[in-house]
């Protein structure tokens, strides 16, 4: 019988056969789809023909099809509804992916074709797409170490493998400790909870087959019960068991991980001739080097900071009012938050939360999409990989754009965060393809028969990952390796962060905040209130965040620390962090970093990329509103359809016109002096 993975799909516009996969289907497909590849690399590498574009570049962008297919519907699954055997199946895979990808970039003739026509590129008479591939293609042989030679070629790939695995541990321990720890919660110690948070506890309690309700490390859950629940010692319990993950002893403890990582890391970049880490990465990044980064990082700490601090002198004075005596800790900074919102705001989460129907939500980055570039979402009945998943056909002018999956729900087999990613991605050649997006996130599951309810931070999350879908789905460009999200690291935030902006334009709220119950539109007097404390507890959200990018930036600056959680601990001191606020990602669980090579020394990205996304969201403004046609227009033809065809800096400047500064980002944060 015929693997699927290996089969030609004849599904609707090529989805994966999800229904006819069994785990057994992946390892040999993966063989074979490696065996595949391999012959077809080492056929362009020996072709006696003179190196072209299309005999070696364009050869190598339409090779391992097969491979494409294997590997985006195995981790696409893997990442969003694990098992035992897919997770045993990435632990196999790892080593032999980085051993296929040293192959490819150690294979001397092959480099040397690329060499040559790199050489001749003036000479080639190649589009501004095809010269942009071809000098990618040329760095990332270089930066692979396709110029070393000898013991450090093998050194190198021994790195690189070794890399592979720990990153896959890493996400798995972290999986492992989420999944495994739960807080059983007894009827009493549900009083003072809203239903919705009462609800998610019973839908959690009910997944997990427990006696009752209960508490999950799921961010859907674990942050609406440090925020409303009156009980100061569930509260304590639940945040260490949140801010442990990965550091509990035993085989799951990422924190000897984190160390091997930092050090091999540091290797890889000295065997490729640079000072350390943060150095190699960053070269390819808008940011260029990491006195930069750390510039914009410093130049919003000092102000944020400020902010958490008065915001800490209030929440204490109510912690004291309490009858609590001693400091204010960081389990308490959420529910005191919420009561300052509430009390300066009127501003009740339980209130506004009936409003914010996932369902709605949905429908509300479908129509700003619909008015801002045309498209159109109908609804596809296909088989997908897991029951809560749904499907959706993108079409423009009656033309199929994309096929867009959203996977919303949290559950014990899906790794923590938020994310988008691609099934496959956008090509015009050696093939056309259309990209089939995904969108996961881990929204908390209502009880049976109840609507999904959001807070308004998943609310924002679910339109930031729609911007990164609109990003691939709206890609337009010749090569797959240049299409979509393939950017710089600090420009691929910039749709995504874009797209939040307009949860916030009035007029969207107006029609698709309605009640769950009664059908009605958000109050104007709500609408009101929700725009004015959009910033609320801005200096908190900024001082998480800027703290983990600094001490990211600081483990891949110099030499590697042998020990980084010490290193972690002289970062927070030296920048003064606050006592009642920890990293939003404390080393063991920073799986941005550690579970893989994308954001390493790359964390303050969203920050990068925020600094244009308050100055793109004003293009938009200062043109006369949120919908301006010919803005939007401009957004899609310079910077979404253009995926990494061209320089990020080029695209924001064709644009924007110019480069922004800081000040419009701590604008956008309230954070202006």
């Amino acid at each position: 019988m015929t693997n699927p993975l290996l089969a030609e799909w004849t599904t609707p516009f090529g989805i994966a056969p999800f229904a006819e996969i069994s785990d057994e289907d992946f390892a040999p497909a993966l063989d074979a789809a490696l065996a595949a590849h391999t012959a077809e690399i080492e056929a362009i590498a020996a072709n006696p023909d003179e190196p072209s574009f299309a005999n070696t570049i364009e050869a190598m962008e339409g090779s391992g099809e097969a491979l494409d297919k294997v590997l985006g519907t195995f981790f696409n699954i893997a990442g969003a509804d694990s098992n035992p055997a897919r997770q045993d199946l990435q632990r196999a895979f790892s080593p032999k992916l980085s051993a296929h990808s040293s192959a490819i970039y150690s294979n001397a003739a092959l480099f040397g074709r690329i060499s040559d026509l790199w050489e001749r590129r003036d000479t080639l008479g190649l589009t501004e797409e095809e010269a942009r591939v071809l000098y990618l293609t040329h760095r990332d042989f270089v930066r692979a170490g396709a110029s070393l030679d000898g013991d450090e070629a093998e050194r190198m790939k021994a790195v690189k493998s070794r890399l592979a695995v720990l990153g896959t541990e890493f996400t798995q321990n972290l999986l492992k400790d989420e999944s495994d720890w739960s807080m059983a919660l007894t009827e009493a110690d549900l009083d003072g909870l809203p239903e919705f948070v009462v609800d998610a506890a019973r839908s959690a309690g009910a997944a997990l087959e427990a006696d009752g309700p209960v508490v999950t490390l799921s961010r859907s859950l674990i942050v609406p019960f440090l925020q409303f629940s009156p009980r100061r010692d569930l509260r304590e319990k639940a945040w260490r068991a949140w801010v442990m993950r990965g550091e509990n002893g035993g085989e799951t403890d990422n924190r000897g991980i984190a160390a091997e990582v930092l050090k091999l890391r540091e290797e890889r970049a000295r065997l490729l001739g640079y000072e350390d880490f943060a150095a190699f990465k960053l070269e390819t990044e808008m940011a260029g080097a990491p006195d930069k980064v750390r510039a914009l990082l410093m130049a919003v700490w000092e102000p944020a900071k400020a902010a958490a601090e008065r915001d800490a002198v209030e929440m204490q004075e109510m912690l004291h009012a309490d009858g609590i005596d001693g400091p204010l800790e960081p389990w308490d900074w959420r529910y005191y938050a919420e009561k300052r919102r509430k009390a300066q705001h009127d501003l009740d989460e339980a209130e506004l939360k009936p409003y914010l129907q996932l369902d709605r939500m949905i429908e509300a980055a479908f129509a700003c999409a619909n008015r801002l570039f045309g498209l159109e979402f109908k609804p596809l009945d296909v088989a997908l990989y897991h029951a809560d998943c749904r499907a959706w056909e993108v079409t423009r002018d009656g033309q199929h754009v994309a096929v867009f999956i959203g996977d919303y729900f949290a559950r014990a087999s899906k790794r923590s965060g938020a994310w988008c990613s691609a099934f496959r991605t956008q090509a015009k050649r050696p093939v056309e393809k259309a990209p089939i997006v995904v969108n996961v996130c881990n929204f908390a599951k209502p009880s049976e028969g109840k609507p999904a309810l959001l807070s308004y931070d998943d609310a924002r999350t679910l339109f930031h990952e729609f911007g990164h879908a609109l990003h691939q789905m709206l890609s337009d460009v010749t090569f797959g390796s240049v299409s979509g999200t393939s950017v710089a690291r600090d420009f691929v935030e910039l749709p995504s962060q874009l797209y939040e902006h307009w949860l916030e334009v009035p007029e969207v709220l107006s029609e698709f905040a309605t009640h769950a119950e009664t059908g009605e539109a958000m109050p104007e007097a709500l609408l009101e209130k929700v725009l004015k404390a959009a910033n609320f507890d801005m200096g908190f959200q900024t001082v998480e965040y800027v703290a983990s990018a600094l001490v990211d930036l600081e483990f891949h600056s110099g030499a590697a620390p042998a020990d980084p959680m010490q290193k972690q601990a002289e970062v927070l001191e030296s920048i003064g962090m606050p006592r009642a606020i920890v990293m939003r990602h404390a080393t063991p669980h920073f799986a941005h970093v550690f579970a893989g090579d994308g954001y390493s020394s790359g964390y303050y990205s969203y920050m990068w990329s925020e600094v244009m996304d308050a100055d793109a969201f004003e293009a938009f403004e200062d043109a006369g509103g949120a919908f301006d046609p010919e803005t939007a227009a401009k957004l899609e033809r310079f910077i979404l359809s253009k995926g990494g065809s061209v320089e990020a800096e080029d695209l924001y400047m064709q644009f924007r016109g110019r480069m922004p500064g800081v000040e419009a980002l701590l604008k956008g944060r309230g954070l202006a002096a």
